[in-house]
């Protein structure tokens, strides 16, 4: 049965190609759509962006014909603009001023006039859907973008068995996936499902006791590389941060892309910083030029180009997180951290003025092609998907690209944890070969005894 689409801003806001992902059935846009396209689109950052990008995209269908009409679409569904229904009556309490209302008596004249179709309100906003609901409006929210429960459970590790004779085969070259195994509740073998990349904790069947770590690498379960390394002079204290040093040692030819999920405290930030620390100013191989920083914010759009100040000043108090992780890694003596506020001081300012370490904002990076750079984008969960689409294909040769983030913990309107760039990214390059991904547990918390507790009762 075809369906009428109506499809609100905020879509066409967070993803301007949506017109084009509703197969057969028919979109409708209310004129009130448009208007608010208009306003936005000389707005800064990715909202303005968007905003011209879909009005781009308008314009290309309106020179195919009227789209007060309706203008065919590649998948077979005809789109058009609706100026109707502004006599539609909506209980007192929604005023006629409101856009979102506008929309409503749009859904509602349709409701009545094509009887034959079931009309769909699509809309990002949350209210809106429930407004919707209490007229008897069937609404959605735009899914195309949306990961499924099986993709959110993906954490990049997994546990299986491994043959006790084939222990001393595994540290030298690895061993084939085939001689992995993992055993259910009655003993029963089965060989694992794996992805590429996908880290292993590997048990012998003979000794439960002791644990080896792996990687999964084409058709093998291959040992790790870097698992005696300091970056920085920092030391992994459990599973999940030898796996995560792993993935950010790597050469950027191998691993460009690596993704790291986890909750407040598992040292993902921190870790991040001590290997591009390590790779930049203790490495005389100079694999990258640079270390550059991104933290997205929910409202950095649209307020900063309204800040005083320059780039730099703008963008300082969402960077002092990274300070924070500095003083820890440039001040390495745990007892007597922080005796010497000054001299630590001098040392971060030293780490900048050489720009060692860089920080910008992340619509700084669009247009941009960043070669032999480590690019740290943290919090990347506050992304949305076009965005994080358009930081990896800035990726030039040389670059590798650390995505990191707490998918719980959104502060951007209209994402959530299935919608999100973070989890966007990570489902979709699941089993590239060019991308690394670790999630990191609440048991794997570094930060202190009292964050560990909260994490597991809050």
């Amino acid at each position: 049965m075809i369906k009428t689409y109506v499809i609100d801003t905020n879509v066409l806001i967070q993803a301007p190609y949506a017109l084009e992902c509703f197969e057969d059935n028919d979109l409708v846009l209310p004129l009130v759509v448009l208007e608010e396209l208009d306003g936005l689109k000389k707005s800064d950052g990715e909202k303005g962006a968007n905003a011209r990008a879909a009005v781009r995209k308008l314009e290309g269908y309106r020179q195919k014909g009227d789209l007060l009409q309706g203008v065919k679409l590649p998948g077979g569904g005809i789109l058009r603009i609706e100026k109707n229904f502004v006599h539609v009556e909506l209980p007192p309490d929604l005023p006629d001023d409101k856009p979102d209302n506008r929309i409503l008596k749009v859904c509602e004249g349709l409701s009545e006039t094509e009887k034959d179709k079931q009309v769909v309100l699509v809309t990002k906003d949350i209210v809106l859907r429930l407004k919707a609901q209490m007229l008897g409006i069937k609404a959605e929210d735009f899914e195309k973008e949306q990961i499924s429960d099986d993709d959110a459970q993906y954490t990049g590790r997994t546990e299986a068995y491994i043959p006790e004779d084939k222990v001393k085969e595994f540290k030298k070259k690895g061993i084939l996936l085939t001689e992995v195994y993992q055993s259910d509740e009655n003993g029963n073998h089965s060989i694992p499902e794996f992805h590429e990349n996908e880290f292993v904790i590997l048990t012998p069947d003979q000794s439960d006791k002791k644990t080896l770590l792996g990687r999964v690498s084409g058709n093998k379960v291959v040992p790790l590389i870097y698992k005696k390394s300091k970056p920085y002079g920092v030391s992994p204290r459990n599973v999940g941060q030898y796996f995560m040093q792993e993935a950010l040692m790597t050469d950027a030819k191998v691993a460009p892309l690596v993704i790291i999920k986890g909750m407040a405290g598992t040292a993902k930030t921190f870790y991040s910083l001590a290997v591009g620390m390590e790779k930049v100013y203790n490495n005389p191989s100079k694999e990258y030029r640079r270390v550059i920083v991104c933290r997205p914010n929910a409202q950095f759009d649209d307020d900063i180009g309204f800040l005083p100040g320059d780039e730099k000043e703008k963008i300082a108090p969402l960077m002092r997180p990274v300070i924070d992780n500095l003083e820890q890694i440039l001040d390495s003596d745990e007892k007597q951290r922080y005796e010497d506020e000054q001299e630590l001081s001098d040392k971060i300012t030293e780490v900048f003025e050489r720009g060692i370490i860089q920080t910008e904002a992340l619509n700084f990076i669009r247009g941009r092609s960043i070669a032999k750079t480590y690019l740290i984008i943290d919090e990347a969960q506050n992304m949305t998907p076009n965005q994080v689409k358009g930081i990896i294909t800035r990726a030039g040769q040389g670059t590798k690209i650390i995505l990191l983030g707490d998918p719980g913990q959104i502060d951007k309107p209209f994402l959530d944890e299935k919608t999100n760039g973070l989890s966007y990214a990570a489902k979709h390059m699941m089993n590239s070969p060019l991308c690394w991904q670790i999630t990191l547990s609440a048991e794997e918390c570094e930060r202190s005894l009292l964050a560990m507790d909260a994490i597991k009762r809050l």
